[in-house]
């Protein structure tokens, strides 16, 4: 296993803790008790946000339930959950009530970015990169960009189901997911309609990879050419790595035994707990080598990437 010096961002350090009486204050106090909300809303994010905050209330294209979050955050039924996760993860009393409203002022204002994204572009990077243009979710970055730093030495990406994200973070490096604001927004519903989250976890995700200063862990179990991981990620990686010397892309073909176990692929297609690659089509090349010869069509946990890479493969006239 090679060895590497990492030269990360500092973690940021914890916010002191919210306090009774402003907690008290907050569960004591209604949609028409907002005024001081508004001005830390304003102070932080400026008079633009304040104004989408207020239009959210009435927007005709906005539905009913994200009018309704928008329009009173306090009254969605999560709220006291993020307010207390957000305590216990060290953020700042306004730090959490501006968030708040971010996340929900941007949840009713994506279906309409969505519609237009559609409309508008038929590439889809464009039609993902138009519906991240959120202005919510950019301000957002910038309340909690400082608490999405990473507290093991190394960043990592996956792609291939949240359980790759576990096995990441259960080998010692931090994904997104497990930064202190992916950690609490990662725990919550919000909203049933992913299409209305997911461009907030694509902002959150620009601003995480902009944040790496030393090796990057990639783990694969499945290879989308178009997924945010491999179309946005990995690009912007790149760049940050002309800049910071120090940035290296280390990939790992991770396959799912029988019994759900996550192990990864070495050259010779045997299963072990830790094979890296410097390259992206080498790990993508063993990952489908072993998919191709030793999948065992029984195995369930792996059903779902063998039928994708096989469906890949026949699309670009490969035998299978």
């Amino acid at each position: 296993m090679r060895k590497t010096v990492t030269h990360q961002a500092p973690v940021p350090q914890p916010a002191p803790r919210r306090r009774a009486q402003d907690t008290a204050r907050d569960l004591g106090a209604g949609a028409a008790a907002r005024p001081a909300e508004l001005a830390v809303l304003q102070r932080m994010v400026g008079n633009a946000a304040v104004t989408r905050r207020l239009q959210r209330q009435t927007g005709p294209d906005v539905g009913e339930e994200a009018r309704r979050n928008a329009a009173d955050p306090t009254a969605h039924g999560e709220w006291s959950t993020f307010r207390d996760m957000m305590a216990q993860a060290g953020f700042p009393a306004d730090v959490t009530d501006v968030a708040w409203q971010l996340v929900l002022g941007g949840i009713a204002e994506q279906g309409r970015l969505n519609d237009e994204a559609m409309t508008k572009f038929t590439v889809r990077q464009e039609q993902r990169d138009y519906r991240a243009s959120n202005s919510w979710y950019l301000e957002l970055v910038k309340v909690v960009g400082d608490y999405l730093g990473i507290d093991t030495p190394t960043m990592a990406l996956w792609s291939g189901g949240r359980e790759v994200s576990d096995y990441a973070r259960a080998k010692g490096h931090t994904p997104l997911e497990a930064t202190p604001f992916g950690g609490v927004v990662d725990k919550l519903t919000l909203i049933p309609d992913w299409k209305l989250k997911t461009p907030m976890w694509n902002v959150l995700s620009k601003a995480f990879v902009s944040r790496a200063r030393g090796p990057v862990h990639i783990f694969l179990r499945a290879y989308e050419p178009d997924s945010v991981l491999i179309a946005q990620e990995v690009p912007q990686l790149r760049v940050i790595m002309a800049l910071h010397p120090a940035v290296e892309l280390i990939w790992h073909p991770v396959y799912a035994a029988s019994d759900g176990t996550l192990m990864e692929v070495t050259k010779n297609l045997e299963l072990t707990s830790d094979a890296s690659y410097s390259t992206r089509d080498e790990s993508v090349q063993v990952l489908y080598d072993y998919l191709r010869l030793l999948h065992d069509p029984a195995n369930a946990h792996s059903r779902r990437a063998h039928a994708d890479m096989s469906a890949r493969l026949a699309a670009n006239g490969n035998p299978v």
